[in-house]
């Protein structure tokens, strides 16, 4: 039988119910699973700065890594207060692109060339228009994305990298360093801290996680920012409190100074920040709080 359109609006009519039982059936759909953003923008004076999703791992037994020094009844009592689990936690890793509008300035290039890449194409943007490569220090999930199989990531990059962490590793030694940052060495450039990448992008020491481990505070047009890398590494286990002993910190002690003194002075200047593993778009302000730091997620501050 075949019904025209006029028929069909007479059978609606008589029977509703038939056309809201289609409406319906026409509404259901698979389940599509979960789904994360993958990069974050927004202007900081003359700069544009872009935060990648360059991958987001769980990890088994969070006191394993934080909070090393305390019990776990105290750790337990501070999670549950955080609304944590005691079980797994979920990690970030968050490289930055900052266009000065003269040259594409990456930070940290994530786990694997797969990881990077991808972020920078959902953000716009493709290897061979990196112009600058900073790394903030030498651990495996900052200096993965620089090669692979296919060689070089960033064709055109110049690199840059501090003086005091590339000796160090130079001298120890690790597989990652000599497959991916070594040979690079003759197209890199060495800082110490206060010494400016570009103009506006200066380093910052926070020695501790790494011997010579790196932030970064940026300004433009009276605009700032502080690029915190492995600073503090979680919102509460972390930057919460600073003397909570991290399992990947080489210097333990040094580093719970560092997050004191740099976290203090972005509290205390209300600067703006960007934490590598802080939970996704891992932007925001920090408070001082009791003995330590409260971390302050952006709420719209940062949209155009």
């Amino acid at each position: 039988m075949t019904l025209d359109r006029r028929t069909l609006m007479k059978l609606s009519l008589a029977t509703p119910f038939l056309a809201s039982a289609a409406s319906f059936a026409r509404a259901e759909a698979p389940a599509m699973g979960a789904s994360f953003a993958r990069h974050r923008r927004f202007r900081l004076g003359a700069f544009e700065v872009t935060i990648l999703l360059a991958g987001t791992t769980p990890r088994d037994n969070p006191q394993g890594i934080f909070g090393m020094n305390i019990s776990a009844e105290e750790f337990a009592e501070v999670s549950a207060a955080a609304h944590l689990s005691t079980e797994v936690s979920q990690f970030f890793f968050t490289p930055v692109v900052v266009n000065t509008g003269a040259a594409l300035i990456l930070f940290d290039t994530g786990l694997d060339p797969a990881g990077i890449t991808g972020a920078l194409a959902g953000a716009g943007y493709s290897p061979d228009q990196v112009d600058t490569v900073v790394l903030t220090h030498m651990h495996p999930d900052h200096i993965g994305g620089l090669s692979g199989d296919a060689g070089v990531t960033f064709p055109n990059a110049r690199y840059v990298a501090g003086r005091v962490e590339f000796d160090h590793w130079a001298a120890t030694g690790n597989g990652g360093f000599e497959a991916r940052v070594r040979p690079l060495a003759d197209n890199m450039t060495f800082l110490e801290p206060d010494q400016d990448v570009a103009s506006g992008i200066t380093s910052v020491a926070a020695y501790g996680h790494t011997p010579g481990h790196l932030g970064f505070h940026l300004e433009s047009e009276g605009a700032r920012l502080m690029l915190m890398a492995d600073l503090a590494n979680h919102p509460v286990w972390s930057l919460a409190h600073p003397d909570w002993e991290v399992l990947f910190d080489t210097d333990k002690a040094m580093a719970a100074e560092s997050r004191r003194r740099v976290l203090g002075m972005v509290a205390a200047e209300r600067i703006p920040a960007i934490g590598y593993h802080m939970p996704f778009p891992a932007l925001g302000f920090v408070d001082s709080q009791g003995d330590g730091f409260a971390w302050v997620p952006e709420q719209g501050q940062f949209m155009s």
